[in-house]
């Protein structure tokens, strides 16, 4: 079955910047500056990425942060871990977004 997400695709991600070499060069400076060690472990912030990549949903995130996270030393119940973590997160603003629902339901019921 044809899907849009072709795991080959994920490899021509730089160029996406042919036609704009310039922004293309400031974002790739600003990811790589990023991604540096700094205050967090390179392995850190390549955990954070994967459950960040799974709350967006891109599939070409989750497939290089699980190579980056494997490479930089995390193992499978680390990375299974942070994506519960990301998942916590993620539940737990949909489920606090029904204090909204539930102001607007009094105040209709008024």
């Amino acid at each position: 079955m044809e899907t849009y997400y072709h795991p080959q695709d994920l490899p021509k991600f730089e160029e996406i910047g042919e036609e704009a070499p310039e922004l293309a060069e400031k974002f790739f400076d600003y990811y790589a500056a990023v991604f540096a060690e700094g205050e967090l472990t390179e392995r850190e912030k390549a955990l954070i990425a994967l459950a960040v990549a799974h709350t967006v949903q891109c599939p070409y995130c989750i497939d290089a942060y699980t190579q980056a996270c494997l490479e930089k030393g995390s193992n499978l119940s680390e990375m299974t871990e942070a994506v519960h973590v990301a998942t916590a997160i993620r539940g737990g603003s949909s489920l606090v977004h029904g204090v909204q629902m539930r102001n607007i339901a009094k105040k209709i019921s008024l």
